[in-house]
């Protein structure tokens, strides 16, 4: 099975376990505030409805997408249109927004399978190829998902598919740096997490990047370095180390999306 197929079987999952999550929530539950500032379940779900359609319309057409971001960052007066086009979503009545994300799911999946080896698709931060966005759509989902569950008071089981999210929270590591004004570190880091354990209990192993002997190093479990990367937990309230000051530079700073820097969670919000 060619790797986008595994990819969007992993997105889908992804997408599903929230789904199943929000689907028999009343009307007022879709309107529980999460700890994104100003957004309810129903803005969380309107934005990945919005950047899966979006994500699709890169892969099918790449001008119109970019005649669409432009036109939605001069109507929405600048970087402020993630939070408009989220709150006109949320005006949905549940059941049609939750209709609206399902088919714009499908029709992402469909167009992310049939774009062309090699072939780059625009996006808000640099261009990638179909593989590269379905790691950056289950990320995503991943992220806005792990708001729900803490609006809802749910614990969320971390799954094999937090690879992908850690992998790319690995390779935007120079990312972060040049976001914040900063030059990137010219060495390479050794980042070793503890993967989540099997279905039947059986330990999950290493998952493991960069050189062995590298002076550089983050180590920890998957699951909580992937909630670092996403900066939906505060450093203080994980279990993720580094050594050597390079690393421990961007422990501080690690975005995995992309845009501009997040200001993350309070401290002790989820210790």
């Amino acid at each position: 099975m060619a790797v986008i197929d595994d990819l969007l079987q992993d997105l889908a999952a992804e997408s599903g376990a929230l789904d199943a999550l929000v689907a028999p929530l009343d009307t007022a539950r879709w309107r529980t505030p999460t700890p994104a500032p100003g957004w309810t379940i129903a803005h969380q779900v309107a934005h990945l409805a919005w950047t899966d359609e979006v994500a699709a319309l890169a892969a099918r057409d790449p001008e119109e997408f970019t005649a669409l971001v432009a036109r939605a960052l001069r109507e929405a007066g600048g970087a402020g249109f993630v939070d408009a086009v989220a709150e006109e979503g949320a005006r949905l009545e549940p059941a049609a927004l939750l209709a609206k994300w399902r088919a714009d799911r499908q029709a992402l999946a469909e167009a992310l399978a049939a774009v062309p080896s090699g072939q780059k698709l625009p996006w808000f931060g640099p261009p990638m190829g179909a593989a590269t966005m379905a790691t950056a759509r289950l990320m995503e989902t991943w992220a806005h998902g792990q708001d729900v569950f803490d609006a809802l008071g749910v614990r969320r089981e971390p799954t094999a598919r937090l690879r992908h999210v850690a992998h790319l929270g690995v390779r935007t590591r120079d990312f972060a740096f040049l976001q914040r004004g900063m030059q990137a570190p010219a060495e390479e880091f050794r980042v070793e997490l503890s993967a989540p354990d099997g279905e039947d209990g059986a330990s999950g192993g290493l998952w493991t990047w960069g050189p062995q002997d590298a002076a550089e190093r983050v180590t920890g479990p998957a699951l909580d370095f992937c909630l670092l990367v996403a900066q939906r937990r505060h450093r203080d309230d994980l279990a993720v180390q580094a050594v050597g000051p390079a690393a421990n530079a961007w422990l501080d700073i690690a975005q995995v999306f992309a845009g501009p820097s997040g200001s993350g969670r309070v401290k002790g919000r989820f210790a």
